[in-house]
């Protein structure tokens, strides 16, 4: 079985005891060096408090022993050990979603996403966080509307932070295959005002996009 399909089963464990809401695994398509990072993965909390507590090993172990019986205490330690040995932590960072578009998209496997990895410009924060509530996430809802994409949302990093890290905003553009992501990229909005322009332009200076991964999803557990 492979790591990852372990991992599912544990995870699945952590939701069915309440610790956590969900679990997804990305493969990078796009965006990163061949030797940075090849996969992203995230775990759902209920509350900032809850995702900051966090799973500890000794959690992960317990959780692995009930999603597969078979093994023992000693036998799910060297699981996890074997698979650090073959594998970096290239960076972790806590977030908060604070805004998304209303939709009902189901993830599954094979759904594609972009993260855009944003850092406000300084002193023009809460200027940023507007224009994507009030500017950008009402186009995405259009598109949504128009069946050009799934999903979006808004995250604020929590940890870490202050002037030296390196982006303090994500945001997830999800589609569900290859084909809705690139009649997203050729649609262009012939109904947009000059106001409406003015202001994405506006919104457009007040952040600066470090980088865009875009990837596909291996697995969803929620």
């Amino acid at each position: 079985m492979e790591f990852k399909e372990f991992m599912q089963k544990v995870y699945q464990a952590a939701i069915n005891d309440k610790r956590i809401v969900g679990w997804d695994l990305w493969s990078l398509q796009s965006g990163a060096d061949a030797g940075e990072f090849q996969y992203i993965t995230i775990t759902y909390y209920k509350d900032p408090v809850t995702m900051m507590n966090g799973l500890e090993e000794e959690d992960m172990i317990k959780y692995a022993m009930i999603a597969h019986p078979h093994l023992n205490e000693s036998q799910a330690r060297k699981r996890f050990q074997d698979a650090s040995s073959n594998r970096d932590l290239a960076q972790r960072v806590y977030m908060k979603e604070i805004a998304s578009t209303k939709d009902s998209f189901q993830f599954k496997k094979g759904t594609l996403a972009s993260f855009d990895m944003m850092k406000a410009v300084e002193g023009r924060f809460e200027e940023y966080e507007k224009a994507e509530k009030e500017v950008f996430m009402p186009i995405h809802q259009s598109r949504i509307e128009k069946g050009l994409m799934g999903s979006w949302s808004l995250l604020r990093t929590a940890l870490p932070f202050g002037s030296e890290a390196k982006t303090t905003h994500l945001t997830i553009n999800v589609y569900k295959d290859y084909v809705q992501f690139f009649n997203a990229q050729e649609y262009e909005d012939m109904e947009s005002t000059q106001e409406q322009r003015a202001a994405v332009e506006k919104g457009l200076k007040s952040r600066d996009q470090k980088w865009v991964y875009l990837a596909t999803l291996e697995n969803a557990v929620r």
